[in-house]
């Protein structure tokens, strides 16, 4: 036997020898288990120094009781993000995805501003029909954002200009 062939028996002699890699019957410590490897004799750690926490962007918050400037710039920002590929920019249902053949409501419809905060809060969290649930990808206070805005597009959608105050037709009418 040649000594290349003595090593290769060898080596897979010594494979032989190893068990199967399971992770799920691998030594391992509870969270509240002793261990004598840690200070204290404790497995629970404190976190690093300057860690931040991750925070789950499904968990839900409640609705806030006032709308403010910067939330409606924000549920803009957030909209535009979002929602325009399908909505589009004026929530007409017209983004260029639904160009490419994918169905999306349109948001300014009477049916949509007849729909509760909350019914479109929980749509944009879960989904409805086509629509995929974003809870995972937008956060609580976002999605209220977004509703927010949304609301403010529905209402500019549907606003004469004869209703709006003076101010306001003043700087449609004024020449650009």
């Amino acid at each position: 036997m040649s000594a290349r062939n003595a090593l290769a028996l060898l080596g897979l002699l010594a494979l032989a020898g190893c068990g199967e890699a399971n992770m799920t019957e691998q030594d391992r410590a509870d969270t509240w288990d002793k261990n004598a490897f840690f200070g204290k004799g404790m497995t629970m750690r404190q976190p690093v120094a300057g860690t931040v926490p991750r925070v789950d962007p499904a968990k839900e918050v409640p609705q806030p009781a006032r709308i403010t400037e910067s939330m409606l710039e924000r549920g803009a920002e957030r909209y535009g993000i979002f929602c325009t590929p399908c909505h589009g920019r004026a929530g007409n249902g017209r983004g260029m995805i639904v160009e490419r053949g994918f169905p999306a409501a349109t948001l300014v419809s009477d049916r949509m501003r007849a729909e509760s905060a909350a019914e479109i809060y929980r749509v944009i969290a879960q989904g409805h029909r086509a629509m995929y649930g974003m809870a995972q990808m937008i956060p609580s206070a976002d999605r209220w954002a977004i509703v927010a805005y949304l609301r403010a597009l529905q209402v500019s959608q549907n606003s004469e200009v004869a209703g709006l105050p003076e101010e306001d037709r003043a700087r449609l009418e004024a020449p650009r």
